[in-house]
């Protein structure tokens, strides 16, 4: 039995990165060698074992076999034959493909120390294609080694253009696409992966309310930058500026849906945009299956952001009325994040990058007042309705002060 150190812990460290976590492969052993040596297994579709005392993860070498469950895919079939450069040869990338022994020898078949110092994201095979998700993981290593100055070789953009064209990409599990955009939003730099997609025609495939965001126009004077495609990565990489929320991130991506569905009669004027933004993202998280929280706060943020933009015409009760809309009164956290999402749309746009917002704070500052209401006359009251009205008055009376 032979331990290997594999996967994105040798090579971070290969790139003078920190290292998260350690991840393993096992050469020659059987499931049960590894449960006699205190091993736990966790994985289902193959063999993966915990540590028993770092709870790392090691996974029995594995290759790839015709699928028997009626799968389109190849699927992992775990052997103690299964050799070492056959585990690594089913890797997606080159950079992915290299193992260390326990005392230290470096094994790398398929140069993808070559590719690290070249900074390239090369796949290992052509049996790329067969995993369609291999895309949203190289949009996403863009996402996270872009900066570094990576770039996929030519013959994998190729290839994953191929993949793109071929309509395999309708097979992924919806989980699949939401957890790689959900790790790419964490990222210090999401956009390199709405780009990358974009760039190899899979937007159009996985994200399509996102893509058909491209070409479409928006009056110069507020977005200098025209195109609602350009506005929404600019609004993106903004938010990433401002927060590192995943939550923040994914409103800003989403919030100005809408647009990819006015009438050209009125184009560049995007008159309602709001409320059928509202209603596609629903639609786009109930496909992707995305979590409640965060469908919630983009369905808030692309139906409200408009609003903030020009709090200084509202009247009070429409003050009122955003803030319910947040759930602000039960949910204070809302109002935060709300504020960084409507923010990041106002700078994110062509020349408008270093501006002030001074709305975001003059809206908090409402809100705060409209907390800080004094309901000690109401405590005489029965509970029911009437009480939830005179809060409500009294809401409103303080926020009429305050503006």
């Amino acid at each position: 039995m032979e331990i290997y150190l594999v996967g994105g812990a040798l090579r971070d460290r290969l790139l003078g990165l920190p290292v998260v976590e350690r991840d393993y492969v096992v050469v020659g052993a059987t499931p049960q060698m590894m449960l006699e040596r205190g091993f736990k297994q966790v994985g289902k579709d193959f063999p993966v074992f915990l540590h028993p005392q770092t709870s790392e993860e090691y996974a029995l070498a594995r290759t790839l076999r015709n699928p028997v469950s009626g799968s389109r895919f190849p699927e992992p079939h775990a052997d103690p034959d299964v050799t070492l450069k056959e585990d690594l040869a089913r890797r997606d990338l080159t950079i992915n493909a290299i193992a260390e022994s326990e005392a230290g020898e470096i094994f790398d078949p398929f140069q993808g120390r070559r590719d690290l110092q070249a900074k390239c994201l090369r796949h290992v095979s052509p049996a790329f294609s067969e995993d369609p998700v291999r895309i949203l993981r190289v949009a996403r290593f863009m996402a996270k080694y872009g900066d570094l100055g990576f770039q996929i070789a030519p013959e994998t953009l190729s290839l994953m253009r191929q993949i793109s064209a071929s309509g395999s990409l309708e097979t992924v599990a919806p989980e699949r696409v939401w957890q790689e955009l959900e790790k790419s939003l964490r990222l210090p730099n999401p956009n390199p992966f709405i780009e990358t997609l974009r760039q190899c025609g899979a937007l159009a495939a996985l994200f399509p309310e996102i893509d058909c965001l491209w070409g479409v126009p928006q009056p110069p004077k507020w977005h200098p930058e025209i195109d609602t495609g350009l506005h929404t990565l600019m609004t993106l990489a903004m938010a990433a500026r401002l927060s590192d929320d995943p939550l923040v991130r994914f409103a800003a991506l989403t919030h100005d849906l809408g647009k990819g569905n006015t009438s050209v009669e009125i184009l560049p004027s995007h008159h309602g945009h709001e409320g059928r933004g509202a209603r596609i993202i629903r639609f786009l998280c109930e496909r992707l299956r995305v979590p409640t929280h965060y469908r919630l706060l983009a369905e808030r943020c692309a139906t409200y952001h408009g609003h903030i933009h020009r709090l200084d015409d509202l009247r009070p009760g429409t003050v009122l009325k955003v803030l319910e809309g947040l759930d602000a009164f039960r949910q204070p956290e809302n109002v935060a994040r709300f504020l960084l999402v409507c923010e990041a749309d106002y700078r994110g746009r062509g020349g408008f990058e270093a501006r002030p917002y001074p709305q975001a704070s003059r809206f908090n500052d409402l809100f705060h007042v409209a907390t800080q209401i004094d309901k000690g006359e109401l405590k005489r009251m029965k509970p029911g309705k009437a009480v939830g009205e005179a809060i409500r008055v009294l809401r409103l009376e303080a926020i009429k002060a305050a503006m």
